[in-house]
């Protein structure tokens, strides 16, 4: 039977606005791990963690103050939850992953994973597994934009655009800026960097900070279209990985482009055949890591 192009089309955007959030988790991920050399297996709990910064700040900050009515809005908690979120992961880069940085790779992932273990022991104490609705999003971005081919929600377009914007946005401030420039000579030869007077104990802290804010700026962004739960993170984490190693670990723009082609193939096959959306990404990896084990944009 034949599927009209329609459905096909709506799929696609409905899969795009998942690659976008793809795009978003797995290009901090990259950042981090093409910089730091670190398997941030704590990266889906900062995404928990920035979507449960929005609940918090707009249904109890303004109690918790004593201001009674008043809400962190969703324009502010863009920026704010973020920032508090990424100088959390400061404290944790200092403190404990600096230590790691001269041994093995495996350290790092342990770490990192009792790490996201400890965040969502936390909040699954004090919130409820199942999730709550987040209740602050803009009226401006109620409804719904016609497309021409569907009724497209307003808030899911916004978050599509916004995360094109970002992703571009971190690529652009690595691979062509003299900020960027100075990142990368750090991770790749950190002795010349400090021969030059780079800072790279410094370069290494602001390139966690920036993977662990993209993150929570994706766990807000989440939070008005998914129930925010503490599981959210570990129920997207692995697809987020299998998206890195598909792009190639610690590529910039295959996490990006390998992030959004996803979330489209997602779209697609859930018109001709549901039960493989779920695992096409897994296969997408086993071919890719069968043909090309450096991913489509890795280095050898």
């Amino acid at each position: 039977m034949a599927v009209p192009m329609q459905v096909v089309l709506s799929q696609a955007m409905l899969g795009l606005n998942n690659g976008a959030f793809y795009a978003l988790l797995s290009l901090g991920l990259a950042v981090i791990f093409g910089m730091l050399n670190v398997v941030n297996f704590a990266h889906g709990a900062f995404y928990m963690l920035g979507a449960f910064g929005a609940l918090i700040g707009y249904e109890y900050l303004g109690n918790w103050m004593g201001q009674e009515g008043w809400h962190l809005s969703f324009w502010a908690a863009l920026v704010v939850v973020p920032v508090v979120i990424g100088l959390i992961g400061v404290i944790i880069e200092k403190t404990m992953l600096s230590r790691l940085y001269k041994v093995d790779h495996l350290y790092g992932l342990l770490l990192t994973f009792g790490l996201a273990l400890i965040f969502e022991g936390v909040f699954t104490n004090y919130f409820n597994v199942d999730g709550e609705p987040y209740n602050g999003k803009p009226e401006m971005l109620e409804g719904a934009a016609n497309l021409g081919f569907m009724l497209f929600p307003k808030y899911r377009l916004f978050s599509i655009v916004l995360s094109l914007v970002v992703c571009f946005g971190v690529w652009w401030l690595v691979e062509r800026t003299r900020l960027g420039s100075y990142l990368r000579a750090g991770t790749e030869n950190p002795d010349v960097a400090r021969a030059f007077g780079i800072d790279v104990p410094l370069l290494r802290t602001l390139t966690y900070f920036l993977g662990i804010a993209l993150a929570a700026l994706a766990g807000v962004v989440a939070a008005p279209i998914y129930s925010v739960s503490p599981t959210m993170g570990a129920d997207l984490i692995i697809i987020v990985f299998a998206v890195v190693v598909i792009g190639g670990m610690g590529s910039i723009m295959g996490a990006i482009v390998s992030g959004l082609a996803l979330g489209l193939i997602e779209g697609v096959v859930k018109v001709f055949y549901p039960p493989l959306a779920n695992t096409v990404v897994f296969i997408l990896m086993a071919v890719v890591l069968l043909w090309r084990p450096a991913g489509l944009f890795g280095r050898e």
